[in-house]
């Protein structure tokens, strides 16, 4: 018996080399999967903030690459994100915001503040949309298509850089899927 046991920890290494191994070979190791991807959008169960109503999931299905932005006031990411959204909804992309776990006043403050970059958007105040679409934390941004389906869940904030490299072609993707 104890000889059995002394190759346990030099098979549990190797194991676990196997496991890194693998993991190091994906293409972004930054990049959080998502079991969405290529499904269609989670149901929308958003409440009014501001003037207006907010998205439903009709709109997600409305031809077109749009994208759902998971947002809060106390989010410095989200902060830093605003120029790039805004840079997207001046270009005309259809943004639609979901605003995750805050106050809709401080919400509200903030899009004055940093400008607000969505055609529509609501309040997810439970946080039970979120749980549905899988987000980690705020900011996420999804890329759906025209027929609803997320084609790219990107966690974190969207930067030039990650506009460029990530958002964009996952954009091109949404338009070409048909």
């Amino acid at each position: 018996m104890a000889k059995a046991l002394m190759f346990v920890p030099p098979v549990l290494f190797a194991g676990l080399a196997v496991m890194f191994f693998v993991g190091m070979q994906r293409e972004n190791p930054d990049e959080l999967p998502s079991a969405l991807a290529g499904k269609p959008a989670p149901a929308v169960r958003v409440t009014p903030l501001g003037e207006g109503q907010p998205f439903t999931d009709a709109t997600l299905r409305e031809p077109g690459v749009k994208l759902v932005n998971y947002w809060a006031s106390w989010c410095a990411p989200c902060r830093a994100e605003a120029p790039s959204l805004e840079k997207l909804a001046a270009e005309g992309v259809a943004i639609h915001g979901v605003n995750y776990k805050d106050k809709p006043g401080n919400a509200l403050a903030f899009l004055d503040e940093v400008g607000n970059p969505y055609r529509l958007m609501g309040a997810d105040e439970s946080g039970r949309m979120a749980l549905d679409w899988g987000v980690y934390g705020v900011p996420e941004t999804y890329v759906i298509d025209g027929e609803g389906r997320i084609v790219l869940r990107f966690a974190g904030p969207v930067t030039e850089r990650t506009l460029e490299d990530t958002i964009r072609p996952a954009m091109a993707r949404a338009a070409a899927a048909r």
